[in-house]
């Protein structure tokens, strides 16, 4: 049989006349403008911008993050060889991360064979009143507290980080259709209450942030200019921008997104009331509690999420949770769910690395402080806005304080802050942007759980609720942290 091929589809070439190809003529014709006048466009702010364009232009993040790393490191100034090569460089460290999700991945999986995680969504479903006209609010607040609940839970007492969305969130989607549920809104809870719980609890992945980078970096740079912080400062600074954070979250769920949204209801996502209940014993039960133990036990005595996870995925296949010879189905199982963010993470470390290397991160910070003329109510402002917008580029809050704190700290302290208004600029700062970036590890995870049935777009539905509910608020509240403190 001969197969002809396939024309392409009148939807795409639309947006790719009406959108694409003026968006792309655009950048070159501002580009070229540049070039004819001499001016030098900084590449910070030129390949971040041109990251976000991409995505926004349904680029998937990977070509994103290749593409705009290597024109922007040409046009800073460094040959092809050399971008390449800084990339490739700057990747291992990505990698390294990339494999912790993947073996986080797995223990999520593992948790879910238990049936712990089936049995809440069932339970969830249960409350359901399917009769014509019933509006289920008392299901609809129940399940946006579960979800608050698990995702502050993943930061510490749980430290599966954003694996524990797409094991938790499919089976749920049935009953979010049912309930006419915005997944947007459901978007900005998680974004909403996973930054906050690492950015307030010093447990699990806050004590990373909070002690391990934030603190560190601010008494490294700062004690040799008579700053010195203490670990208890640290959250009191940081209260006021997660409560920012928590505003977003009640805006969208009461303003923004409370009107109902209808979905297609598709098979694949009815498990929670169709499929054959999974009985779980009070052995594995007791078992999968027992792993989560061991698995904070260790995260926090050894300082290794990935020995963590792998301790506990060890002590579920053991207990009987999943038969022995099954382990590699459910290693795989996890590493493909976690796949695609591990690959954009190790991407996204290339891409950060690129930025670094061209030496224009530190001009973009210095060019905003001449403007400051030493208004400290303004340079809160524009370091929390400079903050954020290298933090979407990097998708990661933690690589952007050691960036940010060299430059931060010493202007700062010029200005005339507080020890604690420092801290909150600083961890503000390289937070703004993790909720809301496309190469973000929590906008990719809520994206990878609420598009199981392939009805929400990780830009659309994703990154941009994130970055306005969630950036927004956490940005303001930091300003208002930094002129009170």
């Amino acid at each position: 049989m001969n197969s002809s091929p396939s024309r392409p589809h009148p939807e795409h070439d639309a947006f790719l006349k009406r959108r694409v190809l003026p968006t792309l003529g655009l950048f070159v014709l501002i580009y070229g403008a540049a070039l004819a006048l001499d001016y030098h466009i900084n590449t910070a702010v030129l390949t971040i911008t041109l990251m976000v364009t991409l995505c926004l232009l349904k680029m998937p993040v990977a070509i994103a993050l290749i593409g705009a790393a290597l024109l922007g490191a040409l046009h800073g100034g460094l040959t092809m060889n050399e971008a390449i090569a800084t990339f490739n460089e700057n990747l291992l460290t990505g990698a390294q991360v990339g494999m912790t999700y993947v073996m986080v991945g797995a223990f999520a999986v593992a948790i879910a064979r238990s049936g712990l995680l089936d049995m809440l969504a069932r339970r969830i479903a249960s409350k359901l009143d399917w009769q014509e006209g019933a509006t289920n609010q008392g299901v609809k607040w129940s399940l946006f507290l579960t979800l608050m609940v698990a995702s502050i839970m993943s930061q510490n007492v749980v430290p599966v980080h954003i694996a524990f969305i797409p094991v938790l969130i499919p089976p749920l989607l049935g009953v979010m259709n049912r309930l006419k549920i915005d997944r947007r809104a459901v978007a900005c809870i998680l974004g909403c209450f996973i930054s906050a719980s690492y950015l307030l609890l010093p447990t699990g992945f806050g004590a990373i942030y909070l002690n391990e980078i934030l603190l560190s970096n601010v008494n490294d740079i700062g004690q040799p200019l008579g700053l010195s912080v203490t670990a208890a400062m640290v959250p009191q600074a940081m209260f006021l921008p997660v409560m920012g954070l928590l505003v977003g979250a009640v805006v969208c769920i009461f303003v923004s997104y409370r009107q109902p949204r209808e979905y297609q209801s598709v098979p694949a996502t009815e498990l929670a009331t169709d499929a054959p209940r999974r009985r779980a014993n009070a052995g594995q039960l007791l078992a999968t509690v027992l792993a989560i133990g061991a698995a904070l036990l260790c995260q926090l005595l050894v300082d290794s999420l990935l020995v963590g996870a792998l301790v506990g995925f060890v002590i579920l296949g053991m207990s009987g949770v999943f038969r022995w010879q099954e382990q590699d189905d459910v290693f795989t199982e996890g590493m493909r769910m976690m796949a695609q963010i591990a690959v954009i993470i190790t991407l996204a470390s290339g891409f950060s690395g690129v930025l670094g290397a061209t030496d224009e991160i530190g001009s973009l910070v210095a060019a905003t402080a001449e403007l400051l003329d030493g208004n400290m109510m303004l340079g809160a402002a524009l370091m929390l806005v400079v903050g954020l917008f290298i933090t979407i580029g990097f998708g990661d809050s933690f690589a952007s304080v050691p960036i940010l704190a060299p430059i931060y700290i010493p202007l700062a302290l010029a200005l005339g802050f507080s020890p604690m208004a420092t801290v909150a600029l600083l961890g503000a700062s390289a937070a703004l942007g993790d909720a809301g970036s496309p190469a973000s590890t929590i906008t990719l995870g809520a994206t990878a759980g609420l598009n199981a049935d392939g009805q929400h777009d990780h830009i659309r539905d994703s990154v941009i609720p994130m970055f306005l509910h969630a950036n927004l608020g956490m940005l303001l509240f930091a300003w208002v942290a930094a002129v009170m403190l």
